[in-house]
């Protein structure tokens, strides 16, 4: 059975039509969007840092790990449901103990890895270097990061967001977050 136009009555008898009523969502959708702004900053970020030699690429890459610290939306947004690998995660951060942390820090960038988290954060990245908080090279590499298939940004602003949430590291105002 085909389905109804944009213009005609909408099927749930309210009377509008369905372009106004129950949505059927046209147009691209929410993860490909994200997709292709990433895509987009991603070469404006390459084009940025074409003149760079090896060595500023490494200075850059490293520094880039630091910006989560530098504004909370830089930070992913941690699951509200707490599993094994969060948990595990959560543990290792508050003991200060890296190596128990490593596999369930994998686990976790998993689960919210996705392209329109790391849309989120180039667009936090974007507006931050535009306003002067922090270096254009510098948010540069992150876009690059974000644009590829690599997950150390994430994975910098997983660890800086749970560190965090267990009261382990001060939020950038100062405040500590009581767990």
């Amino acid at each position: 059975m085909p389905r109804p136009g944009r213009n005609q009555p909408c099927p749930c008898g309210s009377g509008h039509k369905v372009k106004r009523c129950c949505g059927q969502r046209r147009g691209p959708a929410e993860e490909q969007l994200a997709r292709a702004m990433l895509a987009h900053h991603g070469r404006e970020a390459a084009l940025e840092l074409a003149d760079a030699s090896d060595t500023e690429l490494r200075d850059l890459s490293d520094s880039m790990m630091e910006l989560p610290e530098r504004d909370l939306s830089l930070l992913v947004t941690v699951p509200q449901l707490i599993s094994p690998d969060l948990k595990r995660l959560r543990e290792a951060i508050a003991d200060d103990d890296p190596d128990w942390g490593w596999d369930a820090l994998t686990g976790v960038a998993k689960q919210v890895d996705s392209p329109c988290q790391r849309a989120k954060l180039a667009h936090a990245l974007v507006d931050l270097r535009d306003a002067g908080r922090i270096d254009r090279r510098q948010a540069a590499a992150a876009l690059l990061d974000l644009d590829s298939r690599s997950t150390r940004f994430i994975g910098a602003s997983l660890l800086e967001a749970v560190a965090i949430s267990v009261g382990a590291s001060r939020t950038p105002g100062g405040l500590l977050v009581a767990a």
